[in-house]
């Protein structure tokens, strides 16, 4: 699969977060900003994912486990579609912050809501 950098323009890729939502290790990454919404930098976007791309036909060929998420409306349906299809597991509704980067933490909040 190989997707040039007028393809990502043309779906809207570019498109951030509001300003005001933000993590400032994403800097190097932004191109800047419109309308109080961040334009994020093609030009590190498209090598970083056609490595991620690279990784996941690796993954996928040693039939390992990929979790896709896309919790954003227009996604939903996609990504438990496609998921489904491949059996791979799937968020489509609200992503939990820390989920992944901090899930000790997580994990605790779960436990102690289930007691």
């Amino acid at each position: 699969m190989s997707v040039t950098m007028r393809e990502m323009l043309e779906a809207g890729v570019h498109f951030g977060h509001q300003t005001r939502f933000w993590n400032p290790k994403m800097a190097p990454y932004i191109y800047g900003h419109r309308n109080k919404i961040h334009i994020i930098n093609l030009e590190k976007t498209l090598p970083a994912f056609n490595e991620a791309m690279k990784f996941i036909r690796q993954l996928a060929a040693k039939r390992g486990t990929i979790l896709m998420i896309g919790t954003k409306r227009q996604a939903r349906e996609f990504i438990a579609a496609e998921a489904q299809r491949a059996g791979m597991p799937y968020v489509d509704s609200r992503w939990l912050g820390g989920m992944m980067t901090n899930f000790k933490t997580v994990k605790t909040s779960l436990k102690n809501l289930k007691d």
